[in-house]
């Protein structure tokens, strides 16, 4: 493989190399050397960019977890649209998505990584899980304030419920891919029937 390609957009390439390695071999099978072949590039490519491969992968996280900032804020802005069901059902989808899912592991294995997001950000250690949590707060908020959510709903229990048990559902499976929407659906409708239909006395 020739060692001087030239990559136009180098950092964003290599973090796209790095999810198609962990979709395909887990976080075990993701080193330096897998994601440069992936790229097609040199090894020291990556090392120009990075000071070394834990930098590398803190970077791989805060770049997925801003991306899912997008999609938080658009769970949020479907507050008071379709149903509290349906939008969450979606969210969840979204949220743990197959590289969200991939990752999750790769954080709780590299303490070192661990170490350096909780530099680089709040609740760092846990980015993608924080993100997701995060998200669906402030949506069961919004849908209690229009009314859609019971006004007594334990907000914090209802999505420690929802991320916990969607994280479950999407990892924990013999199967390859995610779990079915009506799976899904199934789930989060159990999860959130008393606080939607129940109104306070």
């Amino acid at each position: 493989m020739p060692t001087g390609v030239h990559l136009r957009d180098a950092r964003q390439q290599l973090f796209d190399a790095a999810g198609r390695v962990l979709l395909r071999d887990g976080p075990n099978g993701l080193t330096s050397r897998a994601v440069t072949d992936e790229a097609g590039c040199a090894k020291g490519v990556l090392h120009r960019h990075f000071a070394d491969f834990d930098a590398f992968l803190t970077d791989l996280v805060l770049d997925r977890a801003a991306r899912l900032e997008t999609q938080a804020r658009a769970l949020s802005e479907s507050a008071g649209t379709g149903t509290v069901t349906g939008n969450l059902t979606s969210a969840l989808t979204t949220l743990f998505g197959p590289i969200p899912v991939a990752i999750i592991p790769l954080i709780t294995f590299r303490a070192e990584l661990r170490t350096r997001l909780r530099q680089a950000r709040p609740g760092g250690g846990i980015a993608i899980l924080a993100e997701a949590t995060t998200a669906v707060s402030a949506y069961l908020a919004a849908e209690r304030e229009l009314g859609r959510v019971a006004a007594d709903a334990d907000i914090d229990s209802l999505t420690l419920s929802l991320v916990g048990g969607g994280h479950l559902l999407f990892t924990d499976r013999e199967t390859p891919g995610p779990p079915a929407t009506a799976a899904v659906d199934r789930f989060v409708t159990a999860a959130v029937a008393d606080a939607v239909q129940r109104r306070p006395q």
